[in-house]
């Protein structure tokens, strides 16, 4: 009995490819590409991620990672509460020309204070997004409802952690917030919920109806210092927090928030990216 060895598989495959004419192997490589490979999750990058970079690199590492969804970080080298509405609109617009869309921005902090808010939604309207990613005291959660009518745009108060007094964890904020317009809601941050001795994935199910925004990451430790580190490499059940946002067919962006590496991000940012693929093909049901 003869035996195919793994060595003569890939040489008669490597043949068989080579006798094939070029748009014929173009058409079967299109085939065997995952069409969804997100499992219809809108995966992409909080762009604090390259917030020491300038925008162009910023754009450039999101497409080098196959990434199509960006909340936009209020920093002078991407787009700024201090750039005119003009320089926003232009600065926002090179992400879609880019192909990458912009879901949200943030996170933007804000005092109590009219001016100060009125200004943040005027920075996200002139970004062109319906998310806002934003810390503010728990004694603005009043004037932010008048705002949320106003500009029609949703928050998503951030949770930090234990070192956080107005909101360490997603229930601090819902309980903040629940007696106000739906508008006002949360972005979950997995890494600050947990060092918060929160299960993410738990808050996930019980928030959803308010879930507007997620910060994907992992973490090295717990505790009251946040240790970022790279996807898979940490702390974090991700699998769980995967699995809770596609039970509750979560629409808003999962935006990669990779703190490690400021300045050379992007290795870190290509295996966070690739870490969470193979769990959500794994998540897949079976054929």
């Amino acid at each position: 009995m003869n035996t195919l060895t793994r060595r003569d598989l890939l040489k008669t495959s490597a043949l068989a490819a080579a006798a094939l004419p070029f748009d014929s192997l173009e058409s079967l490589l299109a085939q065997s590409a995952d069409p969804n490979p997100w499992r219809g999750l809108k995966i992409g990058v909080a762009t604090y991620t390259f917030r020491e970079l300038p925008i162009e690199q910023c754009i450039a590492g999101v497409k080098r990672v196959g990434l199509q969804y960006v909340s936009i970080k209020n920093v002078k080298n991407h787009v700024d509460v201090t750039h005119t509405p003009e320089e926003r609109k232009q600065r926002a617009q090179m992400f879609r020309d880019a192909g990458i869309t912009p879901l949200s921005v943030g996170n933007v902090g804000m005092k109590a204070d009219e001016a100060e808010i009125r200004r943040a939604f005027e920075y996200a309207r002139d970004c062109g997004v319906k998310v806002m990613v934003c810390a503010p005291p728990k004694d603005a959660v009043p004037l932010l409802d008048k705002f949320v009518k106003e500009f029609d745009i949703k928050l998503a108060i951030h949770n930090h952690g234990p070192e956080d007094k107005q909101f360490p964890s997603p229930y601090d904020v819902m309980n903040a917030v629940e007696k106000y317009d739906p508008r006002i809601g949360l972005c979950i941050d997995v890494g600050h919920t947990a060092r918060a001795k929160v299960d993410p994935a738990e808050s996930i199910i019980k928030c959803r109806a308010r879930l507007y925004d997620v910060h994907m990451k992992d973490i090295s430790a717990m505790g009251d210092r946040n240790t970022p580190i790279e996807g898979g490499r940490g702390l974090l059940n991700t699998r769980s927090i995967l699995a809770a946002l596609l039970k509750i067919k979560y629409q808003g962006l999962v935006g990669f928030e990779y703190e490690k590496d400021g300045k050379d991000p992007l290795a870190g940012l290509a295996e966070s990216a690739g870490y969470i693929k193979g769990i959500l093909n794994s998540l897949k049901p079976a054929a």
